[in-house]
């Protein structure tokens, strides 16, 4: 006769948050699920996809009209400030987008609808984050594309297949770590009035405080250092220097701060790192909300 052997067997909260194996199936399933709703509610209300367009166009049109007289070598050698304008538009675009992320999440919030989605039997809450994370990042990128259009027509030359591949990654860390923040602000602040205030709070100051209206030099020295301080301004240097450069390198300098000089790999590398911090410290804030 077989014996029987009790095996004690541990068992997890189906809802605790917990990093997925990320090729399996079901995660798939469920991310593509969720993405797919979010882009549905564009889908039927697009107000808040056309007016991510609309005001930076305005911006870039508008600033870009305001001196469109300054003289061609007044910022950088042989660049327009129509040229000089539009790498701080699309950052800014990237950033705004990236920066609303939560306002979908923070509305699931109120309406009910993610409470329905915490009690369902899911492979991992970890789907709720990566799809809006993958939602917000597809329609920053929409945004920036429309903006390098418009770009175009405004006097930028077009990006060589490398360039575009090095611009694409800064846009892309730069949407992604905001939009990781502002998922983390959607479950840590009590509702979206104050979402939408400290957005509103957040954004012009990030703008002006930035390379991208004007250079460093142009700045007094206590502004200098704010924007040295600004993730933004490497972003913005960074895709100007693609798209002021042909024949460009990861190790030249190409914005010169307080502390030294800075190239394009070092920008990509803050950036990597900032990523990192920002998923590391919003982890730790849903997986004390989430549980």
């Amino acid at each position: 006769m077989t014996s029987m052997i009790n095996q004690q067997i541990e068992l997890k909260p189906i809802l605790r948050f917990q990093i997925p194996h990320l090729y399996s199936s079901f995660l798939i399933q469920e991310i593509k699920s969720l993405t797919k709703r979010l882009f549905l509610q564009v889908w039927r209300r697009p107000a808040t996809l056309m007016a991510g367009i609309i005001q930076p166009l305005l911006w870039l049109i508008l600033f870009g009209g305001l001196f469109y007289n300054a003289p061609v070598n007044l910022f950088t050698i042989n660049t327009s400030y129509n040229c000089f304008l539009s790498s701080g538009i699309i950052i800014f675009t990237s950033f705004t987008g990236a920066l609303n992320s939560g306002l979908p999440l923070m509305f699931d919030r109120e309406f009910g609808f993610l409470n329905r989605l915490l009690t369902a039997p899911l492979i991992s809450r970890t789907s709720i984050i990566l799809s809006s994370a993958t939602f917000m990042t597809c329609i920053s990128l929409i945004q920036v594309i429309f903006i390098v259009t418009a770009s175009l027509f405004m006097g930028n030359s077009p990006l060589n297949s490398d360039s575009a591949i090095v611009f694409g990654l800064i846009i892309l860390l730069v949407t992604v770590g905001v939009t990781i923040l502002s998922l983390a602000l959607s479950f840590t602040l009590p509702g979206h009035i104050e979402l939408l205030a400290l957005i509103l709070v957040i954004n012009l100051p990030f703008l002006f405080s930035s390379t991208a209206l004007a250079p460093l030099y142009f700045m007094p020295p206590w502004l200098q250092l704010i924007a040295s301080l600004n993730p933004l301004s490497y972003a913005i240097e960074g895709t100007r220097y693609l798209y002021s450069s042909i024949h460009w390198n990861f190790t030249e300098s190409i914005i010169k701060i307080s502390w030294g000089d800075v190239c394009l790999g070092q920008i990509i590398a803050l950036l990597v790192i900032l990523d990192i911090i920002a998923a590391y410290l919003v982890s730790k804030i849903l997986k004390a909300k989430l549980n």
